[in-house]
């Protein structure tokens, strides 16, 4: 089974990849998170990538989270697009 890989956007400029792993370990297993960081600023661009192994446990982040709002952002979670 391959893990599902979720785009999250609209994240507050200040939040951490722990506390993005924190919000998504509430729905399942999170294999991996990463922020997408700013080269020039070192700062986060407000969004991110989580890589969770089970596709159902995914899905139900993805009901649960999409439009909630963290740290004063409402975030928008979906499945990424795979890059071919």
């Amino acid at each position: 089974m391959t893990p599902m890989k979720l785009l999250i956007r609209n994240l507050a400029r200040t939040t951490t990849e722990a506390e993005l792993r924190t919000i998504f370990e509430v729905h399942g297993t999170v294999q991996s998170c990463s922020l997408v960081i700013d080269k020039d600023t070192g700062k986060s661009k407000g969004f991110g990538f989580v890589e969770m192994p089970k596709q159902g446990e995914a899905k139900a982040a993805i009901n649960k989270l999409n439009g909630q709002e963290i740290a004063g952002s409402k975030i928008r979670v979906k499945k990424a697009e795979e890059k071919e």
